[in-house]
């Protein structure tokens, strides 16, 4: 069984800003395969139990806020007996330029709060981890203010293509593997 964590933050406030990509990523797969986050007290979460390309796989939108994602994280892990090495993790990254995807096996939060927050709960850092570029960020701008900022009527089209190559990883890593699903995020 595998666990897929879309990160962001609850609320319609924060509904399409940067920060909450990792939703958007969930949110497309959800309209592509036909199935409904549901909410779950236990788990802080909106979840989805479903099969993708043959695999049992929970899809976890944590409605905590995105510092204390690994709050939702450990509990659905916990409660399914789920190993780190089967948890995917969708966030953005404020470091890498809108467009860029980075898929990884294991490493640092690299100032994510969210998946820090993952990281510092489950007590290891090898949790897959597909980072969604959202920047580069402005001089002028805070990157508080940024990341909890919308998307820019211009990037709508970079947005939609990085949703769709983001779909395109998942699906991949279950239908193929981690190298072809790597080598496919991780490509121009």
């Amino acid at each position: 069984m595998f666990l897929i964590v879309g990160l962001g933050n609850p609320g319609q406030e924060y509904r399409n800003t940067r920060h909450n990509i990792g939703f958007m990523v969930l949110d497309k797969l959800a309209s592509t395969c036909g199935f409904s986050f549901e909410e779950s007290r236990p788990f802080k979460a909106h979840v989805v139990k479903t099969v993708l390309h043959g695999q049992n796989v929970i899809f976890v939108k944590p409605q905590t806020y995105m510092n204390l994602s690994g709050q939702a994280v450990t509990a659905a892990a916990n409660f399914y007996k789920i190993p780190p090495q089967n948890i995917l993790v969708i966030c953005d990254d404020l470091s890498l330029e809108l467009g860029t995807l980075r898929l990884r096996q294991k490493g640092s939060s690299g100032g994510q709060k969210g998946l820090e927050n993952i990281i510092n709960l489950l007590g290891t850092n090898e949790v897959l981890r597909l980072r969604l570029g959202i920047g580069p960020k402005p001089d002028f701008i805070d990157a508080k203010s940024y990341v909890l900022g919308k998307f820019l009527k211009t990037q709508e089209a970079l947005l939609h293509t990085v949703l769709t190559k983001a779909q395109s990883t998942v699906e991949k890593l279950f239908k193929e593997n981690f190298n072809s699903a790597q080598q496919f995020a991780n490509s121009k």
